[in-house]
């Protein structure tokens, strides 16, 4: 039985705009005469480049490389994988979007945690999938995706896929690449594991990044590289799932600017692992000061962390306080985690004072 969705397996769709880019590396030459693309060309954007600058306004009247080959490209010689398993996108999101629409027809089964990253449930609705959610595992400073409840409602369900963040959102929990092994021996052989790593570059060691049989890496240039508002991201697969994710890609999803600012960011990695060391330090200085007032705060392989308050009116009460104060934190929208609270590690949640009304609570 194909893993992918039904309609998707015959010739076609294709593609009916590469772009000038892949055009100019197929015949090996510039073009230096734009004529056919009916792009805003000749756009002069006086107030554009008054207020963002030259290049921003010179990236804005072209569409992107469709294939992103500059960011492709150093993707495969950082992590030594084929430029075929390589999809650059409009963020985790998008590829999420994208991996649910490649995989399923209406009505596929798809599982995922109760309370996990809630976008996946979104596009599963939107795509007309059968969701079906299992608990997670839950003890004393740990919050985890319960692997082997994923595996058996998968065969339970015949599902077509199963959604893991790893590292999770919202609890930060990590499971070990031998876990995620283990996970995709049990699945279904026509069970696809959409991947969600768009917090691996917070990991302790760098997430593996292998092209594995049955499963759809997705990742972010938004966390660890700072480009959330620019909207890109990549997914690792194998070549035949990432062909058959191409049929159903919006081809110019990916803004000229974003691309160009991805390969900058990825030319000069020093500066991501400084933010990424920063960030890891705040992390651990914000749990321990959370811990130390008595706060229930799992380890965490992201840039945030969660702390489980005794209940979801508790949480609620915290999180509205907080937010009179003019301080946005994270609950998350699913029952199953309501007495959850995320906080992201930025030095404004070291500041003094600036979560008073969750330390009161916790010294209660």
């Amino acid at each position: 039985m194909s893993s992918t969705a039904s309609h998707l397996n015959r010739e076609g769709p294709f593609n009916p705009f590469p772009g000038l880019r892949a055009l100019e590396r197929r015949l090996g030459r510039e073009l230096s005469h734009q004529l056919g693309s009916n792009e805003g060309l000749d756009m002069p954007h006086q107030a554009l480049k008054a207020r963002l600058g030259d290049d921003v306004a010179r990236l804005a009247r072209g569409y992107g490389d469709a294939e992103a080959f500059g960011v492709r490209t150093r993707l495969r010689q950082r992590f030594d994988i084929p430029m075929d398993a390589l999809l650059v996108d409009a963020g985790a999101d998008s590829l999420m979007a994208l991996a649910l629409r490649t995989l399923c027809d209406v009505g596929s089964a798809v599982i995922t945690s109760a309370g996990t990253y809630p976008t996946f449930r979104y596009f599963a609705e939107g795509q007309g999938c059968r969701l079906v959610e299992v608990p997670y595992l839950s003890e004393a400073q740990y919050l985890a995706p319960d692997l082997d409840a994923l595996a058996d409602a998968a065969h339970h369900h015949h599902a077509r896929a199963v959604y893991l963040a790893n590292p999770d959102n919202p609890s930060g929990h990590l499971h070990s690449d031998a876990d995620i092994d283990t996970l995709c021996a049990n699945l279904p052989a026509d069970c696809t594991l959409i991947l969600d790593e768009a917090y691996h570059d917070f990991r302790p060691q760098n997430a593996e990044s292998r092209v594995r049989d049955g499963v759809i890496r997705l990742r972010t240039f938004s966390k660890a590289h700072g480009l959330a508002g620019l909207r890109i991201g990549y997914a690792i697969a194998p070549p035949g799932i990432i062909a058959m994710m191409h049929k159903v890609r919006i081809h110019y999803a990916v803004s000229s600017l974003a691309l160009e600012a991805a390969e900058i960011v990825l030319d000069h990695d020093e500066e991501v692992q400084t933010h990424i060391h920063d960030v890891v330090a705040r992390r651990e200085q914000l749990a321990a000061q959370l811990r130390a007032l008595g706060g229930d705060v799992p380890n965490s392989a992201t840039n945030f962390i969660a702390i489980r308050m005794n209940d979801a009116d508790t949480a609620a009460a915290v999180q509205k306080a907080l937010l009179d104060e003019g301080v946005l934190i994270h609950r998350p929208p699913h029952p199953a985690l309501g007495h959850v609270l995320r906080i992201s590690a930025v030095e404004d949640a070291l500041v003094p004072g600036r979560l008073a009304a969750l330390e009161r609570t916790l010294t209660r």
